[in-house]
């Protein structure tokens, strides 16, 4: 049995289950390389948006699971919600076992304190044109369906993959500024109300970097996303460090054998039990 990595902390974000564009295999098999403490969903785990009946597969629902036996099992499971999952956001503040759902989340981390939330708050074109940023949201996911494609072909020739969509988004000035401005605009905000580290998702761009104004500073943190960066953000023995899934599995584990044979029909029933479960345990608590 391999010895899986114990961490005090672990956050993801954008992971965007439901649509072609997560790589759910790829996370699954992070979540089954990390034992740890706490476990922060920085928003945008479920698509909402774009959730179709039609597309689920069997990889994304033993995501959901894998993250549900965590919670179960004694990891303090915590759920922010974000633009794409908003809908979420009406069961803010509820709680079930070690599993919670919040719209933003305050801690202490070996006496500094960090502050977590998804990042869409200071996007413009979500806040006021919801329908064009869903818009973009389809094209999105369309340009990433034709990456694959383009990848396919790459492989087949024995190239390195590309990313068509980090392409443009590099290259764009646009795009280069609002990144700047969102990562000015959080840290302001986080030295204004005195917080060591500010801890967000969103853009889809991994990042740790000290940003300082003539306030005080504080210490950026994205956690990127699992759609085109495969990343993470790691705290453990008083640091962070930003986990790649490309470069950082050493030994990963890519599936628990009992969830490999398992169907749709018994995946869903296993995540009602354990949902079950938690809701007895929670009773006799009471």
């Amino acid at each position: 049995m391999k010895i899986k990595r114990k961490i005090e902390v672990a956050v993801i974000s954008d992971v965007h289950l439901g649509t072609f564009g997560c790589h759910a295999k790829a996370l699954y098999s992070y979540l089954n390389s990390i034992d740890p403490k706490k476990l922060i969903l920085n928003g945008d785990i479920i698509d909402i948006w774009q959730f179709s009946k039609r597309y689920f597969p069997k990889s994304h629902m033993q995501v959901i699971k894998k993250i549900m036996d965590m919670a179960s099992d004694g990891v303090e499971v915590i759920y922010i919600t974000g633009n794409h999952d908003e809908m979420l956001r009406r069961f803010s503040g509820a709680k079930i076992g070690n599993f919670s759902i919040v719209d933003k989340y305050v801690t202490e981390l070996n006496g500094k304190s960090a502050w977590f939330f998804h990042g869409d708050i200071f996007d413009v074109s979500i806040q006021n044109a919801k329908w064009l940023a869903k818009l973009g949201g389809y094209g999105y996911d369309f340009l990433i369906l034709i990456n694959q494609v383009v990848n396919w072909g790459l492989s087949q020739m024995g190239r390195e993959k590309y990313s068509i969509s980090k392409r443009i988004k590099n290259g764009v000035k646009g795009a280069v500024k609002y990144i700047s401005d969102f990562e000015t605009v959080a840290t302001d905000l986080a030295i204004e109300q005195g917080y060591d580290y500010v801890v967000c998702g969103h853009i889809h761009q991994p990042k740790m970097l000290i940003k300082e104004n003539k306030i005080g500073k504080t210490m950026y943190l994205n956690s990127g996303d699992w759609v085109e960066n495969f990343t993470a953000l790691e705290y453990q023995f008083k640091r962070w460090k930003i986990y790649n899934y490309n470069y950082d599995k050493l030994s990963p584990f890519f599936v628990d054998e009992d969830l490999k044979d398992m169907n749709m029909q018994d995946l869903i029933a296993a995540i009602t039990i354990v949902d079950k479960k938690k809701k007895s345990k929670k009773k006799k608590s009471e």
